[in-house]
């Protein structure tokens, strides 16, 4: 059943009105709970609460995007958060998703919601280190949930980062060790702002991403 209240929140950030976001998320809340039988998408503990937990996590990231973004890139894709939640509240819009996930499974479970709920969305299945910048474009926004530690993260999405690139990037409590330890080997502007659905939780806005010169 969908759960509208969950998503209120973001109706002003939204493509359409809020009913037809939630009957798209609804058709993805099944086709999750389809394919979570035969291929680990969420955690088990949280499929539940996946209007709370799944979709308005993702879809609180469109707070944050500019009237000017229009590439976004997603890394690890996984089950789909947060890119596909933000696609399908950006329906009818012209912004383009590109997710990389390099596990065939997923990449078929992805590329079926897509599909079926008509979303602006390619789906790339490969690793990022398999991937030469040059077949995305300069993404205007990189997301990621729940992937690596920062410093990891920084090396997959430094390749694909432009000028005028941000990554907003869903953390947990360890981001402060996290960040300083990025920072010994990584140039970056950060703003952290707080998650409005997990307690610990934080959006870590990252610009000017480049490396440090070894010496």
């Amino acid at each position: 059943m969908a759960d509208i209240s969950a998503i209120r929140p973001y109706a002003d950030f939204l493509s359409r009105p809020v009913e037809a976001v939630a009957a798209d998320l609804e058709s993805y809340a099944k086709l999750l709970t389809k394919w979570q039988a035969v291929q680990n998408l969420v955690s088990r503990e949280t499929l539940s609460q996946v209007w709370t937990r799944h979709f308005a996590d993702s879809l609180q990231v469109l707070s944050l995007i500019k009237p000017s973004d229009r590439l976004f890139l997603d890394f690890g894709s996984g089950g789909g958060f947060p890119a596909l939640p933000m696609a399908i509240g950006s329906k009818g819009t012209d912004r383009h998703f590109v997710l990389i996930e390099p596990t065939a499974r997923k990449v078929s479970f992805l590329r079926t919601v897509a599909r079926e709920l008509d979303l602006s969305v390619t789906v790339i299945g490969r690793r990022s280190d398999q991937i030469d910048s040059r077949e995305t474009g300069v993404p205007d926004v990189i997301t990621s949930r729940a992937l690596a530690a920062m410093p990891q993260l920084c090396a997959w999405i430094a390749p694909f980062f432009g000028p005028q690139t941000r990554a907003l990037l869903h953390k947990g409590r360890e981001h402060v060790e996290e960040l300083a330890e990025s920072s010994a080997q990584w140039h970056h502007d950060v703003i952290v702002t707080k998650s409005d659905t997990d307690p610990g939780g934080v959006i870590v806005e990252i610009t000017n991403l480049r490396g440090k010169s070894v010496s």
